[in-house]
């Protein structure tokens, strides 16, 4: 259970940090933004790191599950922009699918 709560970190820490270019490349921001976009970036691969996966793989496969609800989340919470039922179905398929990946090898170990 705890590699949701790292999951969940690392998201937050790399939309944030794609969210500052962004800002700065699309938005006309300052350049100043460079600077907590790479330092979020960072603690995103650090935190990443923390999920217990015997391969890395599997651990970014598994990830990119749990990335794409923190989007989700990102897009109603900072952007102020309510997401559509298809966005919710597909997340709900990311989650499964997330979950059969990281879970897989213990299923089949048993």
């Amino acid at each position: 259970m705890i590699n949701y709560l790292w999951f969940f970190l690392a998201a937050l820490f790399e939309i944030a940090g794609c969210f500052a270019f962004w800002m700065w490349l699309r938005q006309g921001k300052s350049a100043w933004w460079i600077i907590p976009a790479l330092l979020s970036l960072i603690l995103f691969a650090v935190l990443l790191t923390r999920v217990e996966a015997s391969y890395a793989g599997r651990a970014y496969a598994a990830y990119g599950g749990i990335y794409i609800i923190a989007s989700i989340g990102w897009l109603a919470v900072v952007e102020r922009i309510r997401p559509l039922g298809s966005d919710w179905i597909g997340v709900a398929l990311c989650v499964i699918g997330a979950s059969v990946i990281l879970f897989g090898p213990r299923i089949s170990a048993a």
